[in-house]
């Protein structure tokens, strides 16, 4: 009976090693057919992604007009750089456009989102009327408000003039060509900023609102003890998307304004596209858009650090 208990004991323990093989076969095949799913995009990402951000950092060490082999410059572009008034000058306009526009953009959101939870009859219209600006195209949209922001037969002035008041240059006026971009942006952006807050306040709890309707909170006060501190995450996510969005700000500025007049509404990357494409100097466009990334990289990192400390709200 011991041999026989002895030799059952090597077997059990035999069968469990191949059991544990087995499975580790199954994993990684598994592992395998993921991945073989994916490849397409993986490949994809690689050759379209990866593989051009590469390029632009061995890039902006170069002197190239992008049209001929370049020659090894070093820390030139950089340096260039920093002493660069126009570089400077977009660099804080780009800020400017920045601080203007994500707090506009989530402050208008958050109302409509809220008048848009009513349960009232068209709603579905209201909402498709809010969002439809997100799906018109950039060019369109320049082309509407160069009409309306024309100072001579524009719309926005001619009902300026019908209240007396005085008629503005917008996107011929220095002063005014940027914040003119900044309410373009805001009214194409704002359907997708209000869809988001409009689905966080449908998830939030209604065990939460009738426990604050009986504790004796009327609606106004129950949206601000309840629904908007529910709305933290959803404000980080639209912070990010929103910054990261407007630090990129390109196609609405070339199709109004090419950056004028005189720079005042030049920003980053519009610089980018004049010194890749106007003047051909492809290592010091590179070397711009390699800052640009740094920047951005840090302020999304910034940003979520500081949305993880602040939203403590997961639905369930």
């Amino acid at each position: 009976m011991m041999a026989v208990a002895t030799a059952g004991r090597p077997t059990k323990g035999r069968a469990t090693r191949t059991e544990r093989r087995r499975g580790g076969r199954l994993r990684r095949a598994d592992h395998l057919t993921g991945w073989a799913f994916v490849s397409p995009a993986v490949l994809l990402i690689a050759v379209f992604g990866l593989v051009p951000v590469l390029w632009s950092v061995l890039l902006s060490f170069q002197q190239t007009d992008l049209t001929s082999p370049g020659t090894w410059s070093g820390a030139a572009n950089y340096q260039k750089m920093v002493h660069d008034p126009v570089f400077w000058q977009a660099a804080r306009q780009t800020l400017y456009y920045c601080l203007l526009f994500v707090p506009i953009t989530m402050v208008l959101a958050i109302p409509i989102a809220v008048l848009l939870n009513q349960k009232v009859r068209g709603m579905t219209f209201y909402r498709m009327a809010v969002f439809a600006p997100l799906v018109t195209s950039t060019v369109a949209t320049g082309v509407i408000f160069s009409w309306l922001y024309n100072p001579q037969i524009g719309l926005i002035n001619a009902g300026l003039d019908k209240l007396g008041l005085p008629q503005q240059g917008f996107f011929q006026s220095t002063g005014e060509a940027l914040p003119a971009v900044v309410a373009m942006t805001v009214w194409g952006w704002l359907g997708f900023a209000v869809i988001i807050y409009l689905s966080a306040l449908q998830n939030v709890p209604r065990e939460l609102m009738e426990a604050a309707a009986l504790d004796g909170c009327g609606r106004v006060k129950a949206f601000w003890k309840v629904e908007l501190p529910l709305l933290a995450p959803a404000s980080s996510f639209l912070l990010v998307w929103l910054t990261i969005n407007a630090l990129q700000l390109f196609d609405e500025v070339y199709v109004t304004t090419k950056g004028g007049p005189l720079h005042a509404s030049t920003v980053l990357v519009y610089y980018l596209y004049q010194q890749a494409f106007v003047v051909f100097d492809g290592g010091y466009a590179a070397a711009i858009g390699c800052a640009l990334f740094v920047v951005i990289l840090i302020v999304t990192v910034v940003q979520l650090w500081l949305g993880r400390r602040t939203s403590h709200y997961e639905a369930g």
